[in-house]
């Protein structure tokens, strides 16, 4: 449908990003189909119908910035859903919520291929299940919540205890280990990390495999409701037309529900639990049922979810572990302590922990490795009261070996070097397993904890710890 012939329509009313058009002569355009503004701005303007109100009305949401729509402008409809560019040509590029291009390089070549942004989710007898493991190098990860390959995996984290962090060192995970295409979602996020992240990416190599999408949290809500579709869109056309493997990373999907939540204010609906929109869990499990592996080729997702005043039983949090295969949660009491990354080895969980997918081995591993932690986290109350030595033999112990193994569980990233000075560290899966058996077998009982402390191996701690004890014995 060209411009000439599509129907005309006229703004009537604006409300922040929510938009009322009237269409007199012409029928109305259908729900999710794009709109385009004609106005005096040297930016395009493009809208989305959200739901028809009468026989002439539409309303819909702005997906740019709209200050300055007036009453009376005249708009187009298009008929047909939003677009993004999909493809080779736009690996190495940044695109915003439209698939415009937004890192200042070359125009993309005409022949470039488009995809609409809503599209159905796979059919389920199409969807493959996986038990194959994403390895990531992270020990505490690989040890306790081991990712699926081709699962959904999210990392839940109150502000400033490292969820972008982690995201950044697992996209340096996947280029390393897995030769597949990498999807960046920037959804709501503060300009100057996606600055940082552009930036980083540039200088390490990785970007001439990876997509990034933004939109971010100056741009108006409909932008950051929509940019996961449009990264979504683009991860499926690799899956799908290209049979290769993706790794779809989300920073930060609650900004998706925050962004929803706004514009169901706007939109005048009455607020569900703790002010959320009334579809929250149909807008999750719209977004959520798109990501999925099929036959020849996965989609592994990792998110990030900001868990707004470190309460986890908030309803958009609860809404996305639903649908969740690991669950990574962060915790900022070991944060403050100092162990990075912060995992809470006891409130994360994964499918994939079973001896049937890991190995008898592993999952004997994992399971006395937590069993000490949590006996150590029980006795926490009693010793700051009493102290240590106030313990039976057989719980000092198991403190001594719970606290070298918190903090042989820490380590230094690729992505924090610049800022810590320690180069980082990728731990084998099996290197990882072995320094823990090692530790709960009573090797390092005599080492000092500080040895332990942001190593990769056990080798290299007692590197440290004979580095250590020679430096004392030198007068």
């Amino acid at each position: 449908m060209t411009d000439a012939d599509s129907p005309m329509g006229i703004v009537v009313s604006v409300r922040g990003a929510v938009v009322d058009l009237r269409f007199e002569a012409a029928a109305l355009p259908p729900i999710n189909t794009a709109i385009v503004v004609e106005w005096d701005r040297p930016a395009p303007l493009i809208l989305e119908v959200h739901s028809h109100v009468d026989p002439q009305t539409v309303r819909a949401i702005a997906l740019q910035a709209n200050a300055g729509l007036a009453r009376g402008t005249k708009v187009h409809a298009t008929g047909a859903p939003v677009t993004v560019p999909v493809g080779e040509a736009i690996l190495g590029r940044l695109l915003d919520v439209a698939g415009n291009l937004r890192d200042g390089g070359a125009a993309l070549p005409p022949e470039t291929p488009r995809r609409p942004i809503h599209q159905a989710p796979p059919a389920l007898k199409d969807e493959t299940a996986t038990t194959g493991v994403f390895e990531t190098g992270i020990k505490v990860i690989d040890l306790l919540t081991p990712l699926a390959l081709g699962g959904k995996a999210a990392m839940f984290g109150g502000a400033g205890v490292g969820k972008t962090v982690l995201v950044m060192e697992l996209i340096h995970a996947m280029v390393e280990k897995y030769q597949g295409i990498s999807v960046f979602a920037g959804v709501g996020e503060r300009s100057r990390e996606g600055h940082e992240l552009l930036t980083d990416m540039r200088d390490s190599g990785v970007l001439a495999r990876t997509v990034l999408v933004y939109g971010q949290m100056n741009e108006p809500p409909g932008a950051r409701w929509r940019v996961p579709l449009t990264a979504l869109t683009i991860a499926e056309y690799f899956r799908d037309q290209k049979h290769q493997n993706v790794l779809l990373l989300m920073d930060n999907v609650f900004r998706f529900v925050q962004a929803g939540s706004e514009l169901s204010s706007l939109l005048g609906r009455l607020p569900s639990r703790v002010g959320y929109q009334p579809t929250l869990a149909t807008e999750v499990a719209s977004l959520q049922e798109r990501i999925a592996s099929v036959a020849g080729a996965a989609v592994t997702a990792i998110q990030a979810v900001y868990v707004p005043a470190d309460d986890f039983t908030d309803p958009a949090v609860t809404a996305i572990s639903s649908h969740i295969d690991s669950i990574i949660m962060l915790s900022r009491r070991l944060a403050a302590e100092g162990f990075y990354p912060a995992i809470d080895p006891l409130s994360s969980s994964s499918v994939l922990l079973d001896p049937l997918v890991l190995g008898e081995e592993h999952y004997r591993v994992a399971q006395e490795v937590r069993e000490s932690l949590a006996r150590f986290k029980d006795l926490e109350d009693i010793i700051a009261l009493l102290g240590v030595d106030e313990l039976g033999t057989s719980d000092r112990l198991v403190v001594k070996r719970a606290r070298r193994l918190q903090r042989f569980l820490s380590q230094p990233f690729t992505v924090t070097e610049a800022f810590t000075g320690m180069p980082g560290r990728s731990v084998t899966r099996a290197d990882t397993l072995a320094g823990c058996r090692a530790i709960l077998a009573g090797e390092a009982d005599d080492w000092a904890e500080s040895s332990l402390y942001m190593v990769g191996t056990l080798e290299e701690a007692r590197q440290k710890e004979a580095a250590a004890g020679k430096a004392q014995l030198t007068p």
